[in-house]
């Protein structure tokens, strides 16, 4: 079998895994095998009924919830500990995790444990002896065919290298639950606590419209024609690096490799150069609209449209306009 690790938000695969689901019935239809998925903790033990029922089109034969009363919330080392028993325990031929920092971290506990090597990054896969996969390196920049030996196989998808696919309605997919062995040794790293979003602030992550600003804002009370334009095009603000090394806005809203790889319809980058590490983390927004006096900045040249000018005469005007549209 195929296994896939998924994160769910409310009794639904969130968007990375979504993706790794696709990538994975891909893989398990050209490989004659059946497709299974596991997740994990209290909160996936709870909705496990309405996340059976979400996973019913996609292919998925059975889902696996891994539950401990002390997993009440993200513990990696525990949460690798269990599904490394589940993977001893069913064999898979490969599992595949999302290309979320969460997953990520609990994959390379279970290649740690069970002594496998762990395939980030993956953009496809060719069934053989041995497997091949390609996957990004140089965050993006190149493209590395490899190849991948092994009994069972650890890949972690691209994120938002592919559309998840939507499946067709069906009955919900068999629940079993795993109790894994653990210690208290085990949760020794562990989120004890929580620090609500803003209410009704559209996560990066999600926003279908993103309103980015660099150095090129030129200070804090600059971002609020950013913030304007955001609330009128129903989207959120992101920044570059720079922007929260400046302490202008809070690490949350940078975009880019050691931030939030985003995915919009839109992507408006207002006054940001484009150094790679942010070019990788917007690459795979739809259409990216560049505002900078620089025509030879990286993220002009990028851009599927471009305005050069000063973004502080820019903006008030596309922010007139979107008003006298609306």
């Amino acid at each position: 079998m195929i296994l896939v690790v998924i994160e769910q938000e409310d009794g639904s695969p969130d968007r990375l895994s979504a993706e790794a689901l696709t990538f994975g019935r891909s893989l398990a239809e050209t490989a004659g095998v059946p497709l299974h998925a596991v997740a994990w903790g209290a909160a996936a033990a709870a909705a496990a009924g309405s996340l059976a029922g979400s996973l019913a089109g996609n292919g998925v034969a059975v889902l696996h919830v891994i539950a401990d009363p002390r997993l009440t919330d993200y513990a990696p080392e525990a949460i690798g500990k269990g599904l490394a028993q589940l993977v001893e325990r069913d064999r898979p031929i490969a599992v595949i995790g999302t290309g979320s920092d969460r997953s990520a971290e609990v994959m390379a506990h279970v290649g740690a444990r069970m002594g496998l090597p762990l395939v980030a990054n993956c953009t496809d896969v060719r069934l053989g002896d041995p497997w091949e996969v390609t996957r990004q390196r140089w965050g993006g920049s190149l493209l590395e065919d490899a190849r991948v030996d092994g009994p069972i196989r650890l890949l972690a998808v691209t994120p938002h290298a592919l559309e998840p696919a939507v499946g067709s309605a069906g009955s919900p997919v068999p629940v079993q639950p795993f109790a894994p062995e653990l210690t208290d040794r085990d949760l020794r790293v562990r989120i004890t606590a929580r620090v609500p979003a803003e209410v009704g602030r559209i996560s990066l992550a999600d926003a279908r419209v993103v309103v980015g600003g660099g150095r090129g804002v030129g200070s804090a009370e600059g971002f609020a024609q950013l913030d304007e334009l955001a609330s009128l095009l129903g989207g959120t603000v992101g920044v570059s690096r720079v922007v929260t090394s400046a302490g202008w806005r809070p690490h949350a809203q940078q975009v880019g490799q050691t931030g939030t790889r985003i995915a919009p319809d839109l992507y408006i980058a207002c006054g940001i150069s484009g150094a790679i590490q942010h070019l990788v983390g917007c690459r795979s927004a739809k259409a990216i609209l560049a505002i900078n006096t620089d025509r030879d900045a990286p993220m002009v040249t990028r851009a599927t449209y471009a305005v050069v000018g000063d973004l502080h005469a820019v903006l008030p005007a596309i922010i007139s306009a979107v008003r006298a549209a609306q």
